[in-house]
C-alpha cells in the first residue's frame, strides 16, 4: 500500500492542487494529518476536495478553532483574525464536517498519524525535547504527524542514537527518500502543503510505501500571486499573505 500524506493545507486550494498533480498514480489511498482551514482563501473548496480523496482525517487545531470547538484565545491575533473569517465563510455542512474529525492518534495499518504528539493533539514536535519521548514510547515503528509546518522528522536508532530527518533540497519534486530501518523508531512530518515554515514557501507532503519501506518527500511550487490574490479580495491580515512568500 501507498499512502499520500497530506498536512496543514490551511486553506491553500492552488497548493493542495498542484501536490495532488505531481502525486497522482504514486499513491493508493490518502491520509490527512490535519488542519484543512485556517489562514488561507479557500476553506470550502479545500474541506470538498480533501474530503472526495482522503481515507482518513484526523483533526487539527485550525479545524477545532473554525468550527467553533475551541475559541481561538491562544492563537495570535492575525491567526484569531483569519480564524473568524474562516468560521464566516465555512458551510454549515462543512462545519458540521469538521467537528466530525476524530483526534489522532488513528492508527492505519500498522502506523499510526497524529497531528501534534501521541499524548497531546495540540503540542509541536521541534526538536529533541519533544521527540524523544515520544520516540521511547511509540506502539508502532513510524508515527506521521503535523502542525510545525516543518517537513522532515526524527528517528531513534536501535542502540539509542537520536537523528532529525531535513529536506533541505532545491530541487522540485522528490527531494528525499528514506528508507525505514528495522529497529528504528520514526517521527514523520510530510511537511505542509498550504502553510510551510520551514523557509521553504514551495507545498510540500510525503508518500509512505508500506512494500518498500520508505518515506518520499516532495516539494512543488504552486501560484502563490493567485492565492495573495485571493487573500487580498477577502481582506485577509496583509502579514499572512506576504509571509507565503518565504515560508516563515
Amino acid at each position: 500500500m501507498r499512502y499520500l500524506l497530506l498536512s496543514d493545507v490551511h486553506s491553500n486550494l492552488e497548493a493542495l492542487e498542484e501536490c495532488t498533480a505531481l502525486a497522482q498514480g504514486k499513491y493508493d489511498q490518502v491520509l490527512c494529518l490535519g488542519d484543512l482551514v485556517g489562514y488561507g482563501p479557500d476553506p470550502n473548496p479545500v474541506i470538498e476536495r480533501v474530503r472526495a480523496m482522503a481515507t482518513v482525517i484526523i483533526r487539527g487545531n485550525h479545524d477545532r478553532a473554525c468550527s467553533g470547538l475551541i475559541d481561538a484565545a491562544e492563537f495570535n491575533p492575525l491567526a484569531r483574525l483569519a480564524t473568524q473569517w474562516t468560521r464566516d465563510q465555512l458551510t454549515a455542512e462543512h462545519i458540521g464536517f469538521l467537528r466530525s474529525l476524530p483526534p489522532g492518534p488513528v492508527t492505519v495499518q500498522g502506523v499510526q498519524i497524529v497531528h501534534g504528539s501521541l499524548l497531546d493533539e495540540d503540542e509541536y514536535l521541534l526538536g529533541p525535547g519533544q521527540a524523544l519521548p515520544e520516540l521511547r514510547n511509540l506502539a508502532t515503528p513510524a508515527v506521521f504527524f503535523g502542525h510545525t509546518h516543518y517537513q522532515g522528522g526524527f528517528m531513534l536508532t536501535g542502540n539509542g542514537r537520536f537523528q532529525s530527518v531535513r529536506c533541505s533540497s532545491k530541487q522540485d519534486g522528490r527531494t528525499l527518500v528514506l528508507t525505514l530501518e528495522e529497529g528504528t523508531r520514526y517521527l514523520i512530518n510530510p511537511g505542509s502543503v498550504g502553510q510551510p515554515r520551514d523557509g521553504d514557501w514551495r507545498a510540500a507532503f510525503a508518500i509512505f510505501d508500506q512494500e518498500k519501506n520508505h518515506v518520499e518527500y516532495y516539494r512543488t511550487p504552486y501560484k502563490l500571486p493567485e492565492v495573495q490574490q485571493k487573500m487580498r479580495k477577502a481582506a485577509l491580515p496583509e502579514p499572512l499573505i506576504r509571509r507565503l512568500e518565504f515560508g516563515r
